[in-house]
This record gives C-alpha cells, sequence and structure tokens, in this order.
C-alpha cells in the first residue's frame, strides 16, 4: 500500500453539482435586466468571481451601471442562489460520490472538503454529508483563491496529515493546480485534455475505488 492516508474534496463538481442554480439565478437576473442569458453564454462564466461574472452579463445586455448598482445585483442574485441551494435533497449527490467517500472512511483514511464556497455547510446539511468529513474548510476559512493551495493545507493542517500523504479531487484546473502547489497528489474529475497535471483523471467518483486510489 503507498503512502496516502486522506481524501480532500472540492464540493461543486465533484459531489454535487451547483452549476446549475448559478445559472438559473444569474438568467433570472438578465431576463429582470430585459435580456435573456443562456446555457452557451454561461460556459463565459465558468471559474470566475460572482463580481466578473456581473460585468460579463451586463455587457451581453449592453447595461452599464453604477458599482453600487452592481454590488446590489450581485447581492440578489446570490440571495436567490442560496434560496434554491436550500432546498436541495440527498439524491442530488453526483453518481458514486457518497459511496466512494464512504469506502475511503471504511478503509480507515481520513476525509476532509476543501471549498471555496461560504455556502458549502448548508449544500452538506441538505445532502445528508456533513458526517462524512473529518474536516470542513470552506471560503469562510480561507482568504487566498485556487491555485493557491491555502484551502488544502489548511484542510490537511486540521487533519494532521503531511501534504504528501494527501490525495485532493478536483474539477477544475485552478484547483488541480492548488494541490500540485501544496505537494499533493491529485485526481482530476472531467477532462484529461482539460486537467492537464493530475495523476488521474475519471469522469465521476463513481469511477473511483480504494485500490484505484492506493495505486495512484
Amino acid at each position: 500500500m503507498n503512502n496516502i492516508q486522506a481524501c480532500l474534496f472540492d464540493l461543486d463538481g465533484v459531489i454535487v453539482d451547483t452549476a446549475i442554480y448559478h445559472y438559473k439565478a444569474w438568467k433570472r437576473l438578465a431576463n429582470e435586466l430585459g435580456f435573456d442569458f443562456t446555457e452557451e453564454q454561461n460556459e463565459l462564466l465558468k471559474g470566475v468571481s460572482r463580481v466578473r461574472s456581473l460585468e460579463i452579463i451586463l455587457g451581453l445586455g449592453g447595461i452599464t451601471k453604477t458599482d453600487a448598482e452592481k454590488e446590489e445585483l450581485a447581492t440578489r442574485k446570490n440571495d436567490w442562489y442560496v434560496d434554491m441551494i436550500t432546498r436541495m435533497k440527498p439524491n442530488e449527490v453526483l453518481p458514486g460520490a457518497r459511496e466512494f467517500v464512504q469506502s475511503c472512511r471504511d478503509a480507515g483514511l481520513k476525509t476532509a472538503l476543501g471549498s471555496a464556497s461560504k455556502n458549502s455547510m448548508t449544500i452538506l446539511e441538505k445532502i445528508g454529508m456533513v458526517n462524512l468529513f473529518d474536516v470542513i474548510i470552506d471560503g469562510n476559512k480561507v482568504t487566498k483563491a485556487k491555485p493557491d493551495p491555502e484551502v488544502f493545507l489548511n484542510g490537511a493542517k486540521e487533519l494532521g496529515i503531511d501534504p504528501a500523504n494527501c490525495v485532493v479531487f478536483e474539477d477544475a484546473i485552478a484547483g488541480v493546480e492548488a494541490a500540485i502547489n501544496g505537494g499533493m497528489k491529485v485526481v482530476g474529475i472531467g477532462s484529461p485534455q482539460v486537467l492537464v497535471g493530475a495523476n488521474l483523471v475519471v469522469k465521476g467518483l463513481g469511477e473511483m475505488s480504494v485500490e484505484r486510489l492506493q495505486a495512484l
């Protein structure tokens, strides 16, 4: 067996997919401003901050707003998003995710969540997975965005595990880079063409097993 002692999981795109709720909230905002916002246009917002996302959407609609108005619009969008995620159900966990995290724990591995989202705890409560993580590091506990490794290094520190003995599960290139920058192994969730540098890339946690993990 190799020296893997802990698994650290990103939340969105790995455990659940909340992108649909972000899209619905942005679309509602665009509609209220008098124009439509398509799923194709939504691709422009992948991995982009809320402030920058709003600027992209206002640009698509040819609309100019003051900084104070932008602040209000971004807050309104976030309120709608939070309202939607508070209604999430346990069946919204991505295929195989709950089972894999449980199998890691059954094998004696430590588990942590490492997400930039400040709503992580709300989502975990709604999908019934809070008790599957020894440590939860979310947007309320970090100041630096990925690819800075802060979120994962904090997770390893709270678990009491050396970063070299940790594996990170990530669906975004910035997250993969954050894991590498932190000296950790990383399994990418998604496309091998995008997630360059990952030790292994799978379509989802349903393809993972403790055996595959120990072969890294």
